[in-house]
């Protein structure tokens, strides 16, 4: 229903201000100035009585608003036989209220016929609440096609419904354009939908600044889901407080997704208290996201009772996240039967991730037959790591060229570890170019061993370093080093190996040495060995020693080897005969040859 009086008759009048139109389009109420409303209602009502047409049209819409439906309805009557068209739309809506839909129906075609926009409207709507699309259309258009607000958005709701786009972008922007803020937000997402399919380009970026235009539109006019957006669209542009003063706007008018992304931006900013505040306030209006964020916050303090029961709420709420997270929370205390329960309920409401967990679920306790279909079904539903682990299952089993494309499409996902693997195969391959892209791509994703990987392949290709005009090397610094530091610096013990022995040869003994004993003291043979080298060379053969057992003692045969030399030259050589038994033992043939010569010599000087 519509305007309690006609534009055109009662702005007119001087007394009435412009209807003022609501969100659902319901009756808007003609507002009349309150100081003197009464004064101005007994000037109408004697008016009216003298027989003015106007005055019975003007009282009888003031009573409409009051809801004196008994009181109005005679003036409007009275004036509408005199040819008020506001007077008929009027009547109309009163008879409308009175629930005579047909009959109000009439007296709005009267109205609407006379050139009242308010009744052409009133009467488009009736006829699409009857299924009579073709005449809603009708007056509905006629309505638009007078200024009438209502009239345009109520067209192009219809127009939409029907799936002509154009027409309705046309008329939601004429509605948006002339103040109705429910246009204005339906146009706004209408052009952010748009916009996201034409992400990236020119036209896209356009597109988004219009969207935003009316999305301020109608945040400030107070529709709170436009407010929403709007704090959306600032929040990843990076402006956090103008987005954060657009979700306050409307997580207070009520919006429990703004309250729960307010949360999220308040615990980014470090203040959890609050957040927890906003999440607590969006969950009890049944924001599942906003019960996750709060069972994971709990979930963290160790709270894991509080956890599970706002993971349960998020899963009442319709979250299928709140059992994903239940399983989570089980699993990670020991409750494997419940956590597999729990997984499956999320997985079978096509949880991704979730049904990766069940997988690895079931691997883990045998039932590689169970996990293989669930992985299958979250890798074809988009899971990154689900594809990885299928990978992994059919490498397991020989299967390398199945293995070899669940690596490549996890790989063209931007999984680091997987691209390792592709890397690897087509080293292993021979396709060297190949195998450098996707080393590269590990190596970036920050993977210590494809660091490592695609340094020795580019170290395979360096050529010689070139010789000083005075016969000195020129040391210049190649990509391989800055790969192998990489690794190096991210604990890979062979990269700090390799790292160690570029050093020495430029003769930065103490670079060598650091790089040396991080990777012994993390467990490398090779790394306590050079170490031992580097600390022979320098006069500290004690030292080396100490380093030479360790390497020995992790399977080392040419540090075993030093030491059964080290020994002998001490004069104990017992001990240097079990080194050189040791070494002998552990190779490679060419210590074996050297310390079973070592050895029996030691033998016939014990035995002289």
């Amino acid at each position: 229903m519509d305007v309690m009086g006609d534009k055109a008759t009662l702005f007119e009048t001087g007394r009435f201000e412009q209807p003022s139109h609501h969100v659902d389009g319901q009756t808007p109420v003609v507002a009349g100035e309150n100081d003197d409303e009464a004064a101005e209602e007994l000037r109408q009502r004697l008016a009216a009585e003298a027989g003015d047409v106007q005055a019975m049209s003007i009282l009888g819409a003031m009573l409409l608003r009051r809801g004196d439906l008994d009181g109005a309805e005679p003036h409007l009557r009275n004036a509408t036989a005199a040819g008020d068209r506001a007077a008929a739309n009027n009547l109309g809506v009163l008879l409308h209220q009175r629930g005579y839909a047909d009959e109000a129906a009439g007296w709005w075609r009267i109205a609407a016929v006379a050139g009242s926009a308010a009744a052409a409207h009133s009467l488009g709507r009736h006829h699409r609440e009857r299924g009579d699309e073709p005449a809603a259309e009708y007056w509905l258009r006629q309505s638009a096609e007078q200024g009438h607000t209502l009239g345009a958005y109520a067209l192009a709701d219809l127009l939409e419904h029907r799936g002509d786009e154009a027409g309705a972008e046309r008329w939601m922007r004429a509605a948006a354009e002339r103040g109705h803020r429910e246009a204005a937000y339906r146009l706004a997402r209408t052009l952010d939908r748009r916009a996201a399919r034409r992400s990236g380009d020119d036209n896209g970026v356009r597109l988004l600044e219009e969207a935003e235009q009316y999305y301020r539109q109608a945040a400030a006019r107070g529709h709170r889901r436009a407010a929403l957006h709007l704090g959306t669209i600032l929040e990843k542009r990076g402006e956090l407080k103008e987005a954060g003063r657009w979700y306050l706007t409307s997580a207070k008018d009520g919006e429990p997704r703004a309250a729960c992304a307010l949360g999220f931006l308040l615990r980014d900013a470090g203040d959890t208290e609050n957040a927890a505040v906003w999440w607590l306030r969006a969950a009890q209006d049944g924001d599942g996201n906003a019960a996750n964020a709060l069972g994971a916050l709990h979930a963290e303090r160790g709270e894991t009772q509080t956890a599970e029961r706002w993971y349960r709420a998020a899963m009442d709420a319709g979250d299928v996240n709140g059992a994903y997270n239940l399983g989570l929370l089980c699993s990670e205390q020991g409750r494997t039967s419940q956590a597999e329960q729990w997984y499956r309920r999320a997985a079978y409401a096509g949880h991704r991730e979730a049904a990766n967990a069940l997988a690895i679920l079931l691997l883990r306790a045998g039932d590689e037959t169970g996990a293989e279909p669930w992985f299958s079904k979250a890798a074809e539903a988009g899971s990154v790591d689900a594809a990885f682990n299928l990978g992994i299952l059919h490498a397991g089993r020989g299967e390398e060229e199945a293995a070899l494309r669940w690596y490549e499409r996890a790989a063209a996902a931007g999984h680091t570890e997987a691209a390792l693997q592709v890397g690897m195969a087509r080293l292993r391959a021979g396709d060297e170019a190949e195998a450098e892209r996707f080393l590269r791509c590990a190596a970036g994703g920050g993977s210590a061993e494809a660091a490592y990987r695609l340094a020795t392949v580019l170290d395979a290709r360096r050529p010689p370093e070139p010789a000083h005009e005075l016969g000195e090397p020129v040391h210049r610094r190649s990509e391989c080093e800055e790969w192998y530091e990489r690794a190096a610096s991210q604990g890979h013990r062979r990269a700090q190996v390799r790292v160690g022995m570029l050093a020495a040869a430029r003769g930065d003994v103490v670079e060598a040495a650091r790089w040396y004993r991080e990777a012994a003291e993390a467990g490398s043979r090779n790394g306590a060995f050079n170490l031992g080298l580097l600390l022979a060379r320098e006069g500290s053969e004690p030292e080396a020693a100490v380093w030479w057992t360790r390497a020995a003692d992790a399977g080392h045969g040419r540090a075993a080897l030093r030491l059964a030399l080290v020994y002998a030259r001490r004069g104990e050589l017992a001990e240097g005969q079990r080194w050189a038994d040791r070494a002998a033992a552990l190779g490679p043939p060419a210590v074996t040859e050297r310390a079973v010569r070592l050895r029996d010599a030691l033998r016939q000087e014990l035995s002289a």
